[in-house]
């Protein structure tokens, strides 16, 4: 009994603690009409829910969060997928199963943007996206730069595009700058997920002739998919924040809210305009999402009874 109560009960207590506890507050809070800072609070029922819902600025910013949904998981996965097969069975057909020349150094390089703080890249993304000396626009304005020097003329307009600033691209930035910080880790994670096959199950399939590609996607895949699937989770939810990328890169939600997601829109809500109650039922509405695609992730991509 003294076992359970110590290695059973005790972790429990600390998640209803630091997990449940604050869910249930957060919820309570959602019923109210309280300010954040006031001692007091009047409870208003669903209220805030249906203002909420009435808000065109909260369904703009889901919209943002749910193509971050749709776009990072994918491109990130896949491309991390792609580069941790590479590392690892694309080498030289000769000889053993083995990754191409120098993979050892690309995963320790590749994992590199995912050691900097989020706040870092942020500020650096800011600088490539700049419209003025921006990276970015400096390798876009090369041919025309170089037509200038050479024939004093160019037929090439220069590109002043102010990323983060236009609404058509904007989205788009942070989220090539998220996936850029993610991929290595991505990448690490399937590496060693795909080392745990065993060398036998690559030479058999080198053998009958699968190639690079089929083996891929054909054994190396199913094999690690348990791996994929916790990368979807975690990348999912992520998508369903992405507060720290949004609030460096573009802190007032872009022009006319193209990058706001909910997170920042509830931040605002709480600590600019004071209406702690309804930023907690945006987190209530947000939690409640991402518990929802985490199952539909999980359903979706853990294996069947027949397939094990």
């Amino acid at each position: 009994m003294l076992f359970f109560l110590l290695f059973l009960g005790l972790p429990l207590a600390v998640y209803i603690l630091f997990v449940v506890s604050p869910f249930v507050q957060s919820f309570y809070y959602s019923l109210t009409n309280w300010s954040g800072l006031s001692p007091s609070m009047e409870f208003i029922g669903l209220r805030n829910y249906e203002r909420i819902f009435n808000d065109p600025v909260f369904w703009k910013s889901l919209r943002n969060n749910l193509v971050l949904l749709a776009v990072l998981p994918t491109v990130t996965i896949v491309l991390a997928f792609a580069l941790a097969v590479m590392v690892t069975i694309g080498g030289d057909t000769r000889g053993g199963v083995r990754g191409v020349r120098g993979a050892g150094f690309y995963r320790v390089v590749s994992f590199f943007p995912y050691a900097i703080p989020a706040v870092i890249t942020g500020i650096l993304f800011n600088f490539v996206y700049h419209p003025n000396g921006g990276l970015l626009n400096g390798l876009l304005n090369l041919p025309h730069d170089l037509l200038t020097r050479f024939t004093g003329s160019s037929l090439i307009p220069a590109v002043n595009t102010a990323w983060l600033g236009d609404q058509r691209y904007a989205l788009a930035a942070v989220a090539f700058a998220i996936i850029w910080t993610f991929v290595g880790f991505y990448m690490v994670l399937f590496v060693a997920a795909i080392k745990s096959i065993g060398q036998e199950v690559l030479e058999a399939a080198r053998i009958d002739g699968a190639g690079r590609f089929r083996t891929a996607v054909q054994i190396v895949a199913p094999m690690v998919r348990d791996s994929v699937s916790t990368a979807l989770v975690y990348m999912g939810i992520f998508a369903l924040d992405a507060f720290t990328f949004v609030s460096v890169m573009t802190p007032n939600g872009g022009t006319n809210n193209s990058t706001k997601v909910v997170s920042l829109h509830l931040y605002q809500t709480a600590f600019s305009d004071g209406r702690f109650g309804e930023a907690s039922a945006m987190g209530v509405i947000m939690a409640l999402v991402t518990m929802v695609v985490a199952v539909v992730v999980i359903t979706l991509i853990r294996p069947k009874k027949a397939d094990r």
